[in-house]
Parts: structure tokens; sequence; C-alpha cells
């Protein structure tokens, strides 16, 4: 549509032009014809086009041509590929035009103001849009070359992230297998030992299989969790039917009662109408409950604890307080690696929750977490082309403390794989001293011939 509305606008342009000048039927049709041939074969064929209406906008040709010459020229300068082929049309045209100018009007009167107008018309007309047309061509082209290349660092850089991930946490789920699997299994094997012990009695033989139950439970979770390291396409929160059964606000339950088994003192309550939860969700309520409930028994033996799950509007809110913990005990340690609050933080986190620890005014401890009812979609790490899921924050993923480097430096993705040759060539220092050098040597050439014209024409008029 807008290349018909141009040619239309040219074809008028040239056709009054010519009906100015008092062209009759013939040269006034013929301008307009030749102004939309011209204009439509511009991109097609743009040196033959710009050639062409550079030899027919001359006085007493079709001088309303000299609007589309600039366009062409314009069209020529992008579509030239070759730089010296550009040059080449660009110094034919300028000079058929300045040619054919003076041989139209060798024969009329004229100062050297007019000489000298007509050689620098073809300079507006002709090398300055054809320069700018090539400055914008070239400028587009590095800029798409660019983005293209900056597009392709970053799915290279989510790649080669997603891999780091990947071997860490195989070589995570491996230790994890090799050193927890076998102790656990030590106690499994011990723990059942005794259980059989005919010298038990039913309190013993009670407490014992709870920590067979324990040891059982603890080697399903590690199960579950080395097998989900060594998933790479499932994510915490993707869990399977089985698992929200037994490891979500169902599950709470069943907490509550190992740690009563044990002798603990632990009151659930629930408060609001029970939402359905997403599965990321409803599983990070379940391990809330069971830090709040692994500090308690660590920190706080024998003190009461009080679990809390309120159904808010938006929201559910998961809270595990304890009074203040006793003196402790001379000679016993408590090990502690001091990830299980940070790990929390990070899980609810990731599902757009958040989590809160600190003392209560009586001096015991409480942790609550908020959990939103519906989770932000997370996508797979490493995919191409979709933000990946870290389970870090930003300032300490590895990605965002790659330092900045400057222009020719790539980094060490960049430096690693180079540069395409077009972006290198346009990079390069020497192609731009190279560019420059060439831009002045034309220059002072179209200067030095435009000056030797000049006196050549000025002797010729005074020699009359």
């Amino acid at each position: 549509m807008g290349e018909s509305v141009l040619m239309v606008v040219f074809g008028l342009v040239a056709a009054a032009a010519e009906v100015m000048q008092g062209s009759g039927t013939v040269g006034v049709v013929g301008a307009g014809l030749v102004a939309v041939l011209l204009c439509l074969l511009r991109r097609v064929v743009p040196a033959t086009v710009l050639l062409a209406a550079a030899a027919c906008s001359v006085p007493y040709g079709f001088f309303g041509l000299t609007p589309l010459l600039v366009v062409t020229a314009w069209s020529a300068g992008r579509r030239i590929g070759s730089a010296g082929r550009a040059a080449g049309v660009f110094a034919v045209a300028y000079l058929l035009n300045v040619g054919l100018t003076q041989v139209t009007l060798w024969a009329q009167p004229r100062s050297l103001m007019v000489d000298a107008f007509t050689a620098l018309l073809p300079l507006a007309t002709v090398l300055v849009p054809g320069l700018a047309g090539r400055y914008w061509s070239q400028y587009r082209t590095l800029t798409d070359t660019l983005r293209q290349y900056n597009a392709q660092l970053l799915r290279e850089r989510a790649m080669v992230a997603g891999q780091a991930r990947m071997r860490e946490r195989q070589r995570i789920a491996q230790d994890m297998h090799d050193s927890l699997g076998h102790h656990l299994t030590l106690i499994s094997v011990h723990v059942g030992a005794l259980e059989v012990d005919r010298q038990l009695t039913g309190r013993q033989r009670e407490a014992v299989g709870v920590l067979r139950e324990a040891s059982v439970a603890a080697m399903h979770e590690l199960r579950e969790v080395v097998g989900l390291l060594k998933d790479v396409t499932r994510l915490p929160g993707h869990a399977g039917e089985a698992e929200v059964s037994s490891r979500g606000v169902a599950g709470i339950e069943s907490l509550v009662q190992a740690s009563r088994s044990a002798g603990a003192s632990v009151t659930l309550r629930c408060c609001g109408e029970p939402r359905p939860l997403a599965p990321a969700a409803d599983h990070a309520a379940y391990r809330v409950v069971q830090e709040g409930l692994t500090n308690a028994h660590k920190y706080a033996s024998g003190v009461p604890v009080t679990i809390e799950l309120r159904y808010e509007p938006d929201a559910l809110v998961v809270e595990v307080a304890n009074g203040p913990a006793p003196a402790p005990v001379a000679g016993r340690s408590v090990v502690s690696g001091g990830q299980g609050l940070a790990g929390l933080g990070e899980r609810t986190r990731l599902i757009g929750g958040m989590v809160h620890a600190g003392a209560t005014a009586d001096g015991g401890f409480r942790l609550a977490g908020m959990l939103p009812y519906t989770v932000p979609e997370i996508s797979s790490p490493g995919q191409p082309g979709a933000p990946g899921t870290t389970f870090v924050d930003p300032a300490d993923d590895f990605r965002e403390q790659l330092p900045a480097v400057s222009s020719g430096e790539g980094g060490l993705v960049m430096d690693e794989i180079g540069l395409p040759k077009e972006l290198a060539e346009a990079m390069s220092e020497n192609n731009k001293n190279k560019s420059l050098a060439a831009g002045c040597g034309l220059a002072a050439l179209i200067l030095l011939a435009l000056m030797i014209g000049l006196a050549a024409l000025a002797f010729l008029s005074v020699g009359k």
C-alpha cells in the first residue's frame, strides 16, 4: 500500500513539473510513466534505476524526477552490497547528471554561480542520500547481527548454567545416596534387631518401634530426594499423587502422632474453611511443620509445642510455636547445620510465599509460613528461551556475577565461541580506520574533481 502511494505521488510530481515547464501532453504523460516505472523498479535493480534517474532529472529533461532521484539514491545506497561497486555507481551517476546538465545548458548564457550550482546540486540529490542510505543499511545490519548474537549467547549461557546445575544435582544425589543411605540402613538394621530383643519392656519396645518407623520414613524421603535430584525435568513442588497425600497438609497429622509417640506434647489446631492448595504449597506446609517440630525436639525437648493451620482468604498460614527451652544439659551437644530455615525460606520463596522465624514474648520460639493457594509457573532449568528457575537468590546466582567486559572482550562464552565474521569485521579497530580513510579519500577526490570542473568552466566562460 505504501509503495503504491509513493509511486502515485512521484508520478504526479513529475507530471506537474512538466506542466509548469509548458510541456505537451506527451511530455507530461511520459514524465509520469517514467517516474512510476523507476519507483517500481528501484528495489529490484537499484543501480540501473539510479543511473536512469540521474540521466533523466536534468534541465530540459524530466526535471520533475529530482525528488525521485533522492529516493532512488537512498534505496541504492541501502541495497548495493559491495562498497567498491556502490562507489563506482554513485560516481557515474554524479558525473552523468553533471555532464548532461552542462550539455543541455551549454548553449544558454549562464554565470559561474549557475555552473557551481549545477555541480553542487547532484551532491545533495545523489551522493548525500546514497551515503545516508548506506550508513542506515550498515547500522541496521550491525544491530540485527548483534541482537541475534546476543540471543545466541543468552541461550548458550542458559544451557551452560543448566548443565552445571544438572552435574551438581547428580553429584549431590550420589553423595546423599552413598553416605546417608548407608547410615540409615545401619540404623534400620540395628533397630530391627533391637526390637525383637526379649529383654525389652513394653515401653522400650514401643520406643524402638518409633525409631524403626522413623528410620524407614527417612529412607523413603531420602529415596524421593535422590530421585528428585537425578530427575532434571522435575522440580520441587511437582510431585506425584502419592507424595501429595503423605507429604502435604494431610500428612501433618502423622508428624504430630510420631512426635507424640516419642513423648512430646504436641497440639494441632485448624482454623477456617480448608481449601485445596497447589502441590508445591501443600508440600511446603508439610515441611514448615516438620522443620518446626525438628527444631523443637532439638532445642526445647520436653516443652509443649502448638501447631496452628489458619486458612486465610488468600493464603494458608502455618505456625509452629514452643515455650521457653530448658537449660542445656552439660556435656550434651546438638548437631545443627543451620541450613534448615534457609532452605525453607528458599522453598517458600519459589512459590510466592514467605517464612518468618523468631523468639516469642515469653522466651519461646515461633516458626510461621505464609503459603498462597496458587503458585506461579516454574520453568524447567536450562530450558532455552525460558527464565531458568534457580534455588538461590538472584544476588547469589553465578550467572549474575560474570564481570562486566568492554566491547571486544566478550567474556567466557563469547571468547570461547568467537564473534561472527561480519560482526568481528564491523567491530575491528582496523576496519574502522580503513573505513574512515576510505571515506576521507572519497570526499577529497570529489572535492578535487569539483574544483577542477569549476576551474574548467570558469576558463571556458572567460574564453567566450
